[in-house]
C-alpha cells in the first residue's frame, strides 16, 4: 500500500468504522479456509459449551489459530498489517480467532456492537480494536447478509443495554443508515466492532460462515475475552514479524475453548 492508499482505507474506518479490500485472497486458499471453518464449527457443535447461539439458527465459535491452515496468511497480509499498525499502532496485538455461522433460518439480529465503547475512545476518540471479516462462501441476498451503520462507532452508548445493545426507538435511524454487505470469496473488510451492525434473516437453505480475527492496540484489553493458545512447535513455526503480534500463552496441548459471549447469547436469544 502507498501512503495515499493507506490514508484513505484508515479515513473511512475513522469516518465510518469500516473499509473493504476485495479479492486480498484466491478462491482456492478461501476454500481451505472454509474447510477448516466447518471442522472447527462441527467439533464445536459436538460439546457442551463449543459454540455460543446469538440468535435462532446462527452461532460464534472461537478457536485456536492453528486450527486455520491459512493462519500465517491471513494476519501477515500486508493491507492488514498496515491497516493494523496504522489505526493501533506498531504493537498491535491479534487476540481473537473465531467464526459467526448464520445458518438456514438465522433470524434478524438486534442492532448491537460486539462490547461497550472503552473509556478511552470515549475520552479521545482513539480506537483500539480492529475486527478483521472474512466470508468463506459468495454472499446472496438471501443468504443474511451483514448488515452496519456507517459512522455509528462515534456514538457513546451510555444508555445502551449492557453497552452494546441500543433500543429500538433507534432501530428506524439505523435502519436509514444502513448498508448490506455482499462479500465475495476472497475479499475481506476490516471495521471497527463499535460499529452499530446486525446479521440479517438467512432465507436460503445454505449457511454464511465468517471468520472473524480480534485485533487490539496494547492495553486495550480484549484479550480477557478470549482464550487464544497456540502449540510450541506452532510458535516456533511462525515468523518473528508475526510472533510480536500475538501475545498468548504456548502450551504443550490445546484445550478446546469454552465461548465466552453469554451476553450476546442472553440478549440475542438461543441458537436452535
Amino acid at each position: 500500500m502507498d501512503e495515499a492508499e493507506l490514508t484513505a482505507v484508515t479515513t473511512r474506518i475513522e469516518q465510518d468504522g469500516i473499509a473493504g479490500l476485495p479479492g486480498a485472497f484466491d478462491r482456492a486458499w478461501v476454500k481451505r479456509l472454509g474447510e477448516d471453518v466447518d471442522a472447527a464449527f462441527a467439533e464445536a457443535l459436538a460439546r457442551e459449551g463449543g459454540a455460543v447461539g446469538r440468535g435462532p439458527n446462527r452461532y460464534y465459535v472461537e478457536i485456536h489459530p492453528e486450527q486455520l491452515r491459512g493462519f500465517v496468511e491471513l494476519a501477515t497480509h500486508p493491507w492488514i498489517d498496515a491497516v493494523c499498525e496504522a489505526v493501533l499502532g506498531p504493537d498491535y496485538q491479534i487476540v481473537e480467532v473465531g467464526f459467526d455461522v448464520p445458518l438456514a433460518g438465522a433470524v434478524d439480529q438486534p442492532w448491537h456492537r460486539d462490547f461497550p465503547m472503552p473509556p478511552e475512545t470515549r475520552d479521545t476518540g482513539r480506537l483500539t480494536s480492529l475486527a478483521i471479516n472474512v466470508t468463506t462462501v459468495d454472499t446472496e441476498e438471501d443468504m443474511g447478509p451483514f448488515e452496519i451503520a456507517p459512522g455509528t462507532h462515534r456514538e457513546t452508548g451510555e444508555d445502551f443495554e449492557h453497552g452494546m445493545f441500543p433500543d429500538k426507538a433507534n432501530y428506524p435511524r439505523y435502519r436509514e443508515l444502513a448498508t448490506r454487505k455482499y462479500p465475495k470469496m476472497g475479499d475481506i473488510s476490516i471495521r471497527s466492532a463499535l460499529t452499530i451492525h446486525r446479521g440479517t434473516a438467512n432465507r436460503s437453505r445454505k449457511s454464511r460462515p465468517v471468520l472473524v480475527l480480534g485485533v487490539d492496540a496494547p492495553g486495550a484489553g480484549n484479550d480477557e475475552r478470549h482464550d487464544t493458545a497456540v502449540t510450541r512447535p506452532f510458535w516456533e513455526s511462525l515468523p518473528e514479524s508475526l510472533r510480536r503480534h500475538l501475545h498468548c500463552p504456548i502450551v504443550e496441548r490445546l484445550a478446546p475453548i469454552t465461548q465466552k459471549h453469554t451476553i450476546e447469547g442472553l440478549v440475542m436469544g438461543a441458537a436452535e
